[in-house]
């Protein structure tokens, strides 16, 4: 099939293939996601704003690998090594691939893979890069499911990506 570029811009570009459209992204080659639990139990999450849903969002870990100079041919496990860090000021000493998952298949060709980090270490305060404004949160896994209620009752989205990392990480723990 023939596939067309309707519009592209610095990150993104809408491609049309037979009768379907999508997004992808322009440089970045994947997504990581972590599911980081400190050794006390605590998983950590972020939130930042997201102006395309113009809220507040609970998100674990992530970002996007290879997606700067600096950063091209980045495997996704360094890439999750360097966000964790980037974004909560913990390097895991242990980083295991928990699996890859469309992230909306019906808009997006984009993947997520997901990694459980272990045996943390504070390092830093973080709080993302110099274009992101992330709050840190670390939540007592007994209590995480009390948490996101109150922070969803707070106007606060929470991504699905914080619900999919809990099952890989109760499953596999």
């Amino acid at each position: 099939m023939t596939r067309d570029i309707i519009a592209e811009g610095k990150h993104i570009r809408l491609v049309r293939v037979g009768k379907w459209e999508f997004a992808e992204r322009c440089q970045a080659s994947g997504v990581v996601c972590i599911v980081a639990v400190t050794d006390e139990n605590r998983l950590l999450l972020v939130e930042q704003f997201r102006p395309p849903v113009g809220k507040r969002v609970v998100e674990l870990p992530a970002g996007l690998a290879g997606d700067t100079r600096d950063f091209e041919g980045e495997l996704l496990a360094q890439a999750a090594k360097r966000e964790l860090c980037e974004e909560t000021g913990y390097t895991a000493e242990s980083l295991v691939e928990l699996g890859t998952f469309a992230s909306s298949a019906g808009l997006t060709n984009e993947t997520v893979t997901f990694f459980a980090a272990r045996l943390l270490k504070k390092t830093g305060d973080r709080g993302g890069d110099e274009s992101e404004d992330i709050t840190d949160h670390e939540i007592d896994m007994d209590d995480v499911d009390r948490w996101l209620k109150k922070a969803a009752a707070n106007d606060r989205l929470i991504d699905a990506r914080v619900y999919t990392g809990l099952y890989l990480w109760k499953s596999m723990f």
